[in-house]
């Protein structure tokens, strides 16, 4: 059961991402400062952050919330099916997702948005919930803009961060 938070102004917060990051000298400060964002403004929200491109896994970035796993290897887990695919990842029940890391067990909803430079992804933006079903469909659009913000922002520079 998707659950909608028709409070969630992603223009709102879209405008506010590009203020806060616009004049960042460091990719690192751009990523923390826009994972707090995430974090503190979309309701219902465990664990928001980025993991960056290495080669064919993915290093633990900027994030608010609690311990994650520090690599995600090539192939498994929500993430991973991001990079790959190359688009949003939204997932209802991550218990049901084949390969599934469980960084926090209490984990029951994830969405997963590649961040690319050149076409190419070179990190993503995970968000889990303890709710099932938490992310629906507006939070795809609105999250791809926030993430668009950071691409423009500093695309270039994450691949440098590991």
């Amino acid at each position: 059961m998707n659950r909608p938070f028709t409070d969630v102004d992603y223009s709102e917060l879209e405008k506010r991402l590009d203020a806060l990051i616009s004049d960042s000298p460091a990719a690192v400060s751009a990523l923390a400062n826009s994972s707090a964002l995430i974090f503190e403004h979309i309701p219902d929200v465990s664990w928001a952050g980025f993991y960056v491109r290495r080669r064919e896994e993915l290093i633990l970035g900027p994030f608010q919330g609690k311990t994650a796993c520090i690599v995600i290897p090539r192939g498994r887990g929500v993430c991973q099916a991001a990079l790959r695919e190359g688009k949003t990842v939204v997932v209802d029940d991550v218990t049901a997702f084949p390969g599934h890391i469980a960084c926090d067990a209490r984990s029951r909803s994830e969405i997963v948005v590649p961040v690319k430079y050149r076409g190419e992804v070179v990190a993503v933006l995970d968000i889990d919930s303890y709710s099932p079903g938490r992310f629906s469909g507006a939070d795809a659009p609105g999250l791809e803009k926030l993430v668009g913000v950071v691409e423009k922002t500093v695309g270039d520079r994450i691949s440098g961060l590991v």
